[in-house]
């Protein structure tokens, strides 16, 4: 089945993925998925520390445990005006 990963606006924009899937073994947190693609695509380093994460439609801790069949999305900061 695998973890769906979906990137959403300007992380979207700079790594080229809107939505793509992992194997769940070997990521047992949220940060360990955005690490992965932080190695693939080193732009999102500058988004790290205010990048939003989210688990199942829920935004999420980056220790927050992953398991097979659930669904993480990244998130840039957001403002409102």
């Amino acid at each position: 089945m695998g973890i769906r990963v979906l990137f959403f606006a300007s992380l979207a924009d700079t790594t080229g993925i809107r939505e793509t899937s992992v194997k769940a073994s070997g990521f047992p947190d949220v940060e360990s998925i955005f690490n992965y693609f932080a190695k693939e695509h080193p732009v999102l380093e500058n988004y790290r520390s205010s990048a939003l994460f989210a688990l199942n439609s829920d935004f999420t801790r980056p220790d927050t445990p992953v398991r097979d069949g659930d669904e993480v999305a990244f998130f840039p900061p957001v403002s409102g005006g």
